[in-house]
């Protein structure tokens, strides 16, 4: 049965958009469709997509825009962190649209929002959700030496269906992207996330679960894929709650530090929350 959602007409959406629109900023909950975007935006929450609203690339589960991307706003990071500090957040999650017409797929403009937020809302945590840069270990760096509290990057699906889901990405790029955190600065949590309901088997799954836990993944997320129109993906299954519960406590088992899984969880939903219990 699909998933029923929050109305995301309320005076609080309304409001958190009046200030993103006088910035001229972007979230990946408007971007993407997130079905969670009432919830997020009635708790004053919001994760921001840096970089423009065109992807480089046309994943078919993704509702993000696709095309040729604008030149990069140098002004972004300031007015991205005065949102910061206008909302009053105390945790904030930073994602983009892939960047692969840029040098270093925008890793240094990351770095610069990062400092930007830092500087002006220093108390506020920050989690970035990063592109995987091309398998660049230079862009990696330049993020991780800004200090995000966070670093996600989201494997999305099991290694059998990228031909199908996530034709431009490669399953031992992330995990490597993601092994790699660690190594750079430890004090850096890791964090990845998968969509199911893509056609894969519980079975892909766990081994998805053992391939990032060896790698030393600390948190991860597990969602119920929705298709966002009719010239997407088309869904294969709709996890019940109990299946969503079996692999959260399998997770667990397993060794992630938290896992959050359930119908309507996105890698960035109650990021707060996951990272309070991690830290």
């Amino acid at each position: 049965m699909k998933p029923k959602v929050k109305s995301p007409l309320s005076q609080e959406v309304f409001q958190v958009k009046k200030i993103l629109r006088q910035l001229n900023l972007h979230t990946v909950c408007e971007e993407a469709s997130c079905p969670n975007i009432g919830d997020c935006f009635s708790r004053k929450t919001a994760t921001f997509m840096i970089l423009g609203d065109t992807c480089t690339r046309n994943c078919p589960y993704c509702d993000v825009a696709h095309g040729r991307p604008k030149p990069v706003d140098k002004n972004e990071p300031y007015h991205l962190a005065n949102a910061v500090k206008k909302l009053g957040l105390r945790h904030v999650v930073i994602t983009s649209v892939n960047r692969d017409d840029l040098p270093d797929g925008g890793a240094s403009h990351f770095a610069d929002v990062i400092k930007a937020i830092r500087d002006l809302r220093p108390e506020c945590s920050i989690e970035v959700l990063i592109p995987d840069f091309q398998g660049s270990y230079e862009s990696l760096k330049i993020v991780a030496d800004a200090k995000p509290d966070v670093i996600n990057h989201n494997i999305e699906t099991v290694p059998s269906l990228y031909p199908k889901v996530r034709h431009r990405g490669d399953y031992k790029l992330s995990l490597e992207l993601i092994r790699r955190i660690k190594e750079i600065d430890s004090s850096i949590y890791s964090k990845t996330g998968i969509m199911v309901g893509l056609g894969e088997t519980k079975e892909e799954i766990y081994k998805v679960m053992d391939d990032l836990v060896n790698i030393g993944c600390e948190i991860f997320t597990v969602g119920q894929y929705l298709q966002p129109s009719k010239n997407h993906f088309p869904v294969q299954k709709y996890y019940t709650p109990e299946e969503f519960q079996e692999i959260e406590k399998v997770g667990y088992e397993k060794g992630f530090k938290e896992v959050y899984s359930g119908v309507l969880v996105r890698s960035s939903f109650h990021a707060d929350e996951v990272f309070d219990k991690v830290k």
